[in-house]
């Protein structure tokens, strides 16, 4: 029994349960809150047990297990690990505001439940021996292991192209906040509002900390941290020595505006060069085939058709 579109139907199910349980917690919500509002919602007088039985079964049941299972996670996770996770979590823009160890237990939850459900499915409809049931559990096994892991990675990489994408024309409308006589805070804070994106989330988070009374250098440098993006890391580092040696912000705002310009321009031709060879394997392995079959078929079914009348009639 071909065992393929099992694997297949596993690879399909561990990406839609990761994808489940990482939307469980959503960063934008806060249960206190939403408690509080539901309570002076209600027209009558309630307990708080009815407020908690209103609440989804994800947020009473699975949310509390999976916060538990972080604190076992927690004690025994070498600590190097769980700082390494949280990087990668804050490069990611922290999806669905879990923590390194709940991200951990995600892990192995996933890695243990395809295991156990491809166990059981190759045991019930797969034609395979004993030993090649564990080959495959065990492969299953790993990549439920890196699937959670692999999809950081994507969002990561995906986060840190929208912030280059975007961060030209931030500094575009930051240079003509401050020239309009707004301060560099202003001017941030007018991208934070302004846009809806990953930069400009970024963006109020340094302006939300320096209210809080985090200086804003450390706050700017912490963004910069958060984002990994060498064009931010380079923005930040000049402002941050203008304000030492008290140059004019404007100025250095429209120098960085105008070499973030060029190094999008560069990007965009080095991916226009790189297009051709990206094209090749698509144009040797997919479409040169299905054009050789649509002018050579005919031809050949013809031949073939000639050389069977000819044996017929020989």
């Amino acid at each position: 029994m071909d065992i393929l579109p099992f694997l297949v139907a596993g690879l399909v199910a561990i990406l839609l349960v990761v994808v489940a349980i990482l939307l469980l917690r959503r960063a934008e919500d806060d249960p206190l809150a939403q408690r509080i509002d539901e309570f002076a919602a209600r027209e009558e007088p309630t307990t708080i047990e009815d407020i908690e039985l209103s609440l989804p079964i994800t947020d009473r049941i699975v949310v509390p297990i999976l916060r538990k299972l972080s604190e076992i996670v927690t004690r025994l996770t070498p600590q190097s690990m769980l700082e390494d996770t949280s990087h990668r979590l804050e490069l990611a823009g922290s999806p669905g505001n879990i923590s390194a160890a709940e991200f951990w237990v995600i892990r192995g939850l996933t890695t243990i439940g395809m295991a156990v459900l491809i166990y059981i499915f190759l045991g019930r409809y797969g034609d395979t021996s004993g030993g090649r049931r564990v080959l495959y559990t065990f492969i299953v096994a790993v990549m439920g292991f890196w699937l959670p892991s692999l999809y950081l990675s994507s969002t990561i990489r995906r986060r840190q192209e929208a912030i280059i994408k975007k961060f030209p024309d931030a500094l575009d409308l930051m240079s003509i906040c401050v020239d309009a006589g707004l301060p560099f805070d202003g001017a941030m804070s007018r991208v934070h509002e302004k846009w809806d994106d990953p930069l400009a989330e970024e963006f109020g988070r340094v302006i939300y900390e320096v209210q809080l009374g985090k200086s804003r250098r450390q706050a700017m440098r912490d963004m910069a941290a958060r984002m990994d993006v060498s064009d931010v890391s380079s923005f930040v580092a000049a402002i941050l020595q203008a304000e030492h040696l008290g140059v004019s912000i404007g100025k250095v705002l429209r120098i960085q505006s105008e070499q973030m310009r060029i190094r999008r321009r560069q990007r965009a031709e080095e991916k226009a060069h790189q297009a051709p060879i990206k094209m090749l394997f698509p144009l040797v392995f997919l479409v040169f085939p299905s054009m050789f079959i649509v002018l050579l078929g005919p031809a050949a079914l013809q031949i073939m058709r000639n050389e069977a009348i000819r044996n017929v009639v020989g």
